[in-house]
C-alpha cells in the first residue's frame, strides 16, 4: 500500500484534494440514501487517507472535520431517533475524534517513511547524496540526454594528501575537512546539480545539461574556493579532479563512473591538484587534457 502512494506522489495536491473532498461528499449521499441503519462511518477513511498522505497533516485534520459534520447531516437528515437531540452531535464528535487519530497515525508513518528514504539515500557524515542514489540519479540523466539529446557533465573528485590530516590533526578534523568540502560544493553549485560522497575521499558530481567549457569552468572555480578554505584552515589538502563530459548517452552507469575514474587518478598519479578532463561524444572521445592548477 505503501508503495503504491509512493508512485503516485507526482500528482498534485490540488488534484487530491478534489477526489477526497468528492469522495466525502459522494459517502455523505449515500449516507443519507442508506438511512440511519447502515453505518458508513469506516468509509470515510478512504478520502481521509488520500488527503492526509499526499497533502498534508493540517488538511488531513480538515478532511476529517469534514467528514464528521457530513456525517452528522446525513444522519440526522435521515431522521435517526434518539432519546436525546445532544446524541447526534456526540456520535459525530466521538467520530471526528477516531478521524483525527487515523490522521496523526498517517502522518507520522509518513514522516518516518520520508526519514527512512531521506537516511537511505544520503551519506551520514557529510549530507549529500551517497554512491548508491548517485548511481540512480547518473542513470536517470543517461535516459534525460538519450531522450533529448543533451550534454551532461561527470565530475570525479578525490582529496589528495587527505591521510595527512587524518594522521597529523586527527579522525575528527579529516571529517570536518569532509563537511567543510561537502559544504562548499553544495552552496557553489547549482540547484540542479547533483553531489555526492562515493565513499571516504572521493565525491562525484553530475552536473545535467552542461557542455565541456561550461562545465570547466564551473568545475575550475569550485576547485579553487576549495583551496582557498584548505589554506584558510591550515589543511594540507589538495584536489585531483576527473572531468568528463557526455554528448550523446551511448554508454552505462558504469562505464561512465570508470573513465572519469581513470581521468582522476591520471591527474593524482602525475602532478596532483589538477583537472584532467575529455569528451566523450559522436565525434569520439577525446585525448585527456588538463587545466593547470592554481599558482
Amino acid at each position: 500500500m505503501i508503495k503504491i502512494m509512493a508512485n503516485l506522489e507526482h500528482h498534485n495536491k490540488p488534484l487530491w484534494l478534489a477526489i477526497g473532498f468528492a469522495l466525502i461528499a459522494c459517502l455523505g449521499f449515500l449516507d443519507y440514501m442508506a438511512g440511519y441503519e447502515f453505518s458508513f462511518s469506516l468509509f470515510y477513511l478512504a478520502p481521509i487517507t488520500l488527503i492526509a498522505w499526499f497533502t498534508g497533516r493540517r488538511l488531513g485534520f480538515v478532511a476529517s472535520a469534514t467528514s464528521a459534520v457530513v456525517w452528522l447531516l446525513a444522519d440526522m437528515a435521515a431522521g435517526h431517533p434518539y432519546s436525546h437531540y445532544a446524541i447526534h452531535y456526540w456520535n459525530s464528535a466521538i467520530r471526528l475524534g477516531f478521524f483525527v487519530i487515523v490522521t496523526l497515525l498517517l502522518s507520522a508513518l509518513r514522516e518516518a517513511l520520508e526519514r527512512e528514504q531521506g537516511m537511505a539515500r544520503t551519506d551520514y557524515l557529510t549530507g549529500l547524496l551517497n554512491a548508491r542514489y548517485f548511481h540512480d540519479r547518473l542513470r536517470q540523466e543517461i535516459d534525460r540526454s538519450h531522450r533529448f539529446n543533451h550534454p551532461f557533465t561527470l565530475a570525479y573528485l578525490d582529496l589528495d594528501d587527505f591521510k595527512s590530516v587524518n594522521d597529523l590533526f586527527g579522525h575528527d578534523t579529516g571529517d570536518r575537512v569532509l563537511q567543510k568540502v561537502a559544504g562548499i560544493m553544495k552552496r557553489q553549485l547549482r540547484k540542479t546539480d547533483i553531489v555526492a560522497r562515493l565513499g571516504g575521499d572521493e565525491f562525484a558530481l553530475l552536473l545535467p545539461e552542461t557542455g565541456h567549457e561550461a562545465a570547466q569552468t564551473a568545475v575550475s572555480k569550485l576547485r579553487f574556493s576549495l583551496l582557498d578554505e584548505m589554506q584558510k584552515q591550515q589543511w594540507p589538502v589538495t584536489f585531483s579532479i576527473g572531468l568528463l563530459t557526455c554528448m550523446d548517452a551511448s554508454l552505462s552507469v558504469g562505464d561512465l563512473i570508470k573513465m572519469a575514474d581513470e581521468l582522476m587518478y591520471s591527474v593524482k598519479k602525475g602532478t596532483k591538484n589538477n583537472i584532467g578532463y575529455a569528451i566523450h561524444g559522436q565525434s569520439g572521445q577525446s585525448s585527456p587534457n588538463a587545466v593547470l592548477p592554481k599558482p
